[in-house]
């Protein structure tokens, strides 16, 4: 019985948590971005992969295209959403290597990444 009530109480969680993921998504300004890990360290648990199924699962609501991986990467099938957006808020970006699939640029994430603090934090 004990186990039944532990699987209940981690399905009771996942909503919790994924409400404290898209609040942090929700408080990055404009133009900057957070790792997957970044938003996992800020909320003190979790880790890359949980935060990014959160935003699989339920990021539309909020600006997803903030949240990203460490390497800067657009994701596969998002990208031209999220470079508009990226575009419209002045996100640092770095241009395609010529050898990049479709030319799409990087976010800069030497001058993008927010660390959670003031809106000009680094």
């Amino acid at each position: 019985m004990g186990r039944m009530s532990e699987h209940v109480r981690a399905a009771d969680e996942l909503p919790e948590y994924a409400e404290r993921v898209l609040a942090v998504a929700e408080e990055i300004p404009p133009g900057r971005v957070m790792t997957y890990g970044d938003v996992a360290e800020w909320l003190g648990e979790g880790g890359p992969r949980q935060v990014g199924r959160v935003m699989a699962l339920y990021g539309g609501a909020v600006p997803w295209w903030r949240v990203v991986r460490a390497d800067g990467a657009m994701l596969p099938g998002s990208e031209l959403r999220a470079l508009e957006h990226y575009r419209d808020e002045a996100t640092p970006l770095r241009a395609a290597a010529r050898s990049a699939e479709g030319h799409v640029p990087r976010i800069d994430m030497r001058h993008a990444r927010w660390g959670g603090g003031g809106a000009d934090d680094g």
